[in-house]
């Protein structure tokens, strides 16, 4: 079910949940705090989502949609070049990071306490970073470079170094630098395609 099209009710759980998991941890919060901090019992939070696991799977997946239409919408509104979609890519994740990510990445942070494929919350941010990967791959493929996966993989991967240690407050200007990492590759894989033609 869509966020949107949660009852009001349920809607304060996710609300409610999405903040302190985020801000404290899943495992951390029980559902009586969840419960208490959407002014609803915990019967009803049973009656909403299930389980626990049920509420954390929703919670990464309501963050995962309002994160692709954050994306998506500035993507949209740049230009078309593979350069200026990158570059729209790693600012609005400095943006969405400044924003609503200063604990860093929800699904990273997931990933650190979900390891067990089974937990329904697992395929979400597993999903997550393999639409974020392609999202580098159609970049990748639209700037018609030799080895346009391995680039891909690359920019993939600095820029979830980028969340990483942006989240972690160790790099001044995450952002910043992976961009940077991601337009000189591909430049050069521009450049390789030119010297091959």
């Amino acid at each position: 079910m869509a966020h949107s099209e949660l009852s009001p009710k349920a809607r304060a759980i996710l609300d409610a949940a999405s903040e302190l998991f985020y801000s404290q941890g899943i495992h951390a919060v029980g559902v009586d705090t969840i419960a208490a901090h959407a002014g609803v019992t915990k019967k009803t939070l049973y009656e909403r989502f299930g389980s626990k696991a049920e509420l954390a799977a929703s919670y990464l997946s309501a963050r995962d949609a309002q994160w692709r239409d954050f994306l998506e919408a500035r993507l949209t509104a740049a230009e078309p070049d593979p350069e200026a979609q990158l570059r729209a890519v790693f600012q609005a994740s400095a943006s969405w990071s400044a924003e609503r990510g200063q604990r860093g990445c929800a699904m990273i942070n997931a990933h650190a306490e979900i390891s067990d494929p089974e937990h329904p919350a697992y395929a979400v941010l597993i999903h997550q970073k393999l639409w974020m990967r392609d999202v580098f791959a159609s970049i990748a493929e639209a700037a018609q470079v030799p080895e346009a996966e391995q680039l891909a993989r690359g920019i993939f991967i600095a820029h979830e170094g980028a969340l990483a240690t942006s989240g972690m407050g160790v790099v001044f200007e995450a952002f910043d630098a992976a961009q940077e990492i991601a337009i000189t590759a591909l430049r050069a894989g521009r450049s390789a395609e030119s010297a091959e033609t």
